[in-house]
């Protein structure tokens, strides 16, 4: 069950302290003589076939690029996906209403600070020395993948030139995640960056008030450098979302490179 129809690789994290897999998506032509896009996705172990078959027919109707894609499961073990994916200045747990203030022992807090350093310092160079990759790379994530890519666009800016987030768990203790992110807007300076947002139109009240936050906080505080685009699926659900996202935040990220990216 903890395999994928790609290409599997495990090692070590020295970040993290334990061993951890990736799976490897190539294009159908992979040839090592050139270099690629390189997507990085968490929710690892999700979507995958629609993934491949997205990229595969865009990159066949010239409205992308064919893309190396690494995807890290995180479903399977214990505790593992909140505490990789929820940023840390929320609790893990997660919870609705805002965190009092006195709870605030360490160990409540999800640890997207030493995920997001796992990626750049251990996945990243790991893939490089495999594959041949370029300067082109995407994060993106679901739900608590979502909120994970928020952090890490006004976190570390630079490391990618893409980021998707598909309903992203913004909500989490009074909304902290869209606090965090409409203080951190600032940071997303320099090169052009690119973000898109989705969100299921049958999605509940909760995810699509902080979904409007988000987009006020673009609004009101997003830099000139970042062009973000949004979707609302009409008739979607939680689930359905992020699989009807895929084709269209590529579609929208390559249609921005043609139109902003010197190529």
């Amino acid at each position: 069950m903890y395999t994928s129809e790609f290409i599997d690789h495990n090692f070590y994290s020295h970040v993290l302290g334990e061993g951890r897999k990736v799976f490897i998506r190539l294009p159908k032509n992979y040839d090592s003589t050139l270099s690629y896009p390189l997507i990085i996705k968490s929710d690892g172990n999700f979507n995958l076939s629609r993934w491949d078959e997205s990229i595969s027919q865009l990159a066949q109707e010239a409205k992308a690029e064919d893309s190396i894609i690494a995807a890290i499961p995180n479903l399977f073990w214990p505790d593992t996906r909140n505490r990789d994916l929820v940023p840390p200045y929320a609790r893990k747990e997660v919870a609705i209403d805002a965190r009092p203030p006195e709870d605030n022992a360490p160990e409540i807090f999800g640890r997207a600070d030493l995920f997001l350093e796992f990626i750049e310092t251990e996945v990243i160079p790991f893939i490089e020395q495999r594959y041949k990759v370029n300067d082109n790379r995407v994060l993106t994530g679901f739900s608590a993948g979502g909120s994970f890519v928020l952090y890490s666009m006004v976190t570390k800016p630079s490391l990618f030139s893409g980021y998707f987030a598909f309903s992203p768990a913004a909500w989490y203790d009074n909304s902290v995640v869209v606090t965090e992110f409409e203080k951190g807007l600032h940071n997303v300076s320099g090169d052009p960056k690119f973000l898109y947002l989705s969100i299921g139109g049958a999605e509940n009240e909760i995810i699509t008030g902080s979904f409007n936050q988000l987009l006020k906080a673009i609004q009101t505080h997003g830099p000139k450098n970042l062009v973000s685009e949004h979707n609302y699926n009409d008739g979607a659900g939680h689930e359905e979302n992020p699989y009807i996202s895929v084709p269209l935040a590529l579609e929208s990220y390559y249609q921005y490179r043609k139109e902003n990216i010197q190529q």
